[in-house]
């Protein structure tokens, strides 16, 4: 696979979420401080939808749902978060935001819904 156009820059405001689609696969792409990531448009936790869910205030991204966090500068999980977060590779070309999709990135979650006090973020 080639990089692939996926917006301009001036399609994701600062510290915006936009979703886009590129050849069947969605990507999520993150505008922190005029710096771009692109992600899957899934958190990791619990497949809650970043598009509307998530915020970034610059420096990290903060899923609302369960209020897990990652730095995006360096991409580690903050607090209690356990899963770092899956990025494409990601170039800007002029104005453009390209990526390198070989395949769709995707999360391991946990179908059983057991909570188990690992997958729990809150303390007991």
């Amino acid at each position: 696979m080639t990089w692939k156009r996926v917006c301009a820059t001036g399609d994701v405001a600062e510290n915006g979420l936009e979703l886009f689609d590129v050849d069947g696969i969605s990507i999520l792409i993150v505008n922190h401080g005029g710096d771009f990531k692109a992600i899957p448009p899934l958190c990791p936790h619990m497949e809650e939808p970043l598009a509307q869910s998530g915020i970034c205030d610059g420096k990290v991204l903060t899923c609302t749902k369960h209020l897990w966090q990652w730095d995006l500068a360096t991409n580690e999980p903050q607090a209690e978060t356990e899963k770092p977060l899956l990025m494409y590779d990601l170039r800007v070309a002029v104005d453009d935001i390209e990526v390198f999709v070989e395949r769709e990135l995707e999360y391991e979650f946990d179908e059983d819904d057991d909570y188990d006090d690992d997958d729990s973020f809150w303390d007991d």
